[in-house]
C-alpha cells in the first residue's frame, strides 16, 4: 500500500468513478489508476468498487471504510509537511486565497495591503468563485482560505470564522424620485425596474426573501454577478440598484446615491473558512486575525485543528 494508491481513493470518490478524471487530477494515466487500484485490492483481498464489466459504478462498503481511513492519513501527511515547512521557512510560502469578486474588490484591499507589509515573500493568490465553488476548493484543499458571505458556516469538512457583518442598500441616479421621499418601503422601490446580484451570490436569497415576506413581486430588470457592472446599468438610467453596503463608495460613485436599506433586508455574516483539521504556515493564521482583529492566534488554531469545540462568542 502506497500513497498514491490512497490518492486514487480519494480521487475517485470525489470525481464519481470517472477515472479518467482521476488520471487527468493525479497526472498519470487512465491504465495506471488502474493498475493501482487492482494491485491494491489484490494486496487487502477484498473489492473496493462495484462494476459493471470494466467501469467503476461506486465503492463497496470496505472500500467506503477504507476511503474514511485514505482521507484521515492523507490529511496526516499533509499537516506533517505542512508543520516542517512552518517551522523551517515561517515567513514565505504560499496564500491561495478563494473568494466572490465582491470581497476581492471591497473587503479584501486593506487586508491585502497589511498582509504583504508583514509577509513581503509570502506570494498571494487571490481566485474568484461562487459560494460552491469556493467551499468546493477548500474542502479540496486546492485553496488554503475561503471567504465568502453564503454557506462556509454550514459546510461539512470546514471550520468557518465570522469576518464582517454588512446589509443591502439601495443605489439610484442623484436625480431620483426616490431621494424625495421619507423613509424607503419594499413596495416603493417596487415600483421601478430593479438591478441586482445572480441567484445564489452576495446574499441575494435574503433580497427574494424580503420581498416575499412582505407579498411583493418585484421586476428584477437585470441580474449580475458583479457590483461594478449593477453600478453601471444603474448610472445609465436603467432601474435602481439593490447591491451590499461595502461595495458603494461615495468618493467614486460621485453619479449614483446610496440609500440606507438595512431596515428593508436581513443583515449578513461574512465568513473566513479554512478546511478543517489542516495544519497551516503562521502566515494564514495571521491573515485571519488581520481580517477580524478580534480572532486569536490560539482559538484560529484551537478550532481548525479540532482542539476546541465550541466556538467563542466573537465581535464582528
Amino acid at each position: 500500500m502506497n500513497f498514491q494508491q490512497l490518492r486514487i481513493i480519494r480521487e475517485a470518490a470525489r470525481r464519481e468513478c470517472n477515472l479518467t478524471e482521476v488520471a487527468n487530477a493525479l497526472y498519470t494515466s487512465q491504465s495506471g489508476v488502474s493498475r493501482h487500484i487492482r494491485e491494491l485490492e489484490e494486496e487487502l483481498g477484498v473489492a473496493l468498487f462495484v462494476r459493471h464489466g470494466k467501469r467503476l459504478l461506486g465503492m463497496t462498503a470496505p472500500g467506503k471504510e477504507l476511503l474514511v481511513m485514505a482521507e484521515r492519513i492523507l490529511s496526516d501527511a499533509h499537516n506533517i509537511r505542512q508543520l516542517a515547512s512552518s517551522f523551517a521557512n515561517r515567513e514565505a510560502g504560499r496564500l491561495r486565497v478563494t473568494t466572490t469578486h465582491t470581497q476581492a474588490r471591497y473587503a479584501l484591499p486593506r487586508v491585502v495591503k497589511g498582509f504583504r507589509e508583514q509577509f513581503p515573500q509570502v506570494q498571494l493568490e487571490l481566485h474568484q468563485g461562487s459560494p460552491d465553488e469556493i467551499v468546493r476548493l477548500l474542502q479540496s484543499g486546492e485553496m488554503d482560505v475561503g471567504i465568502s458571505s453564503e454557506r462556509l458556516e454550514r459546510s461539512t469538512g470546514i471550520v468557518a470564522f465570522p469576518y464582517y457583518r454588512w446589509h443591502h442598500n439601495v443605489v439610484v441616479p442623484r436625480d431620483h424620485p426616490l431621494l424625495q421621499g421619507a423613509e424607503l418601503t419594499l413596495a416603493q422601490l417596487a415600483e421601478w425596474p430593479i438591478i441586482t446580484y445572480q441567484s445564489g451570490l452576495t446574499g441575494r436569497a435574503r433580497v427574494d426573501e424580503a420581498f416575499a415576506s412582505a407579498g411583493i413581486i418585484p421586476e428584477i430588470l437585470l441580474s449580475a454577478q458583479d457590483s461594478d457592472v449593477i453600478k453601471t446599468y444603474v448610472e445609465l438610467g436603467l432601474g435602481v440598484g439593490i447591491l451590499a453596503d461595502m461595495a458603494f463608495d461615495a468618493a467614486r460613485d460621485t453619479n449614483l446615491v446610496q440609500l440606507d436599506s438595512s431596515h428593508l433586508f436581513a443583515s449578513h455574516t461574512a465568513w473566513i473558512g479554512l478546511k478543517q483539521g489542516q495544519y497551516q504556515p503562521n502566515f494564514v493564521w495571521q491573515f485571519i486575525q488581520l481580517c477580524n482583529p478580534a480572532l486569536s492566534l490560539s482559538d484560529i488554531q484551537g478550532r481548525a485543528l479540532g482542539q476546541q469545540e465550541d466556538a467563542p462568542d466573537y465581535q464582528i
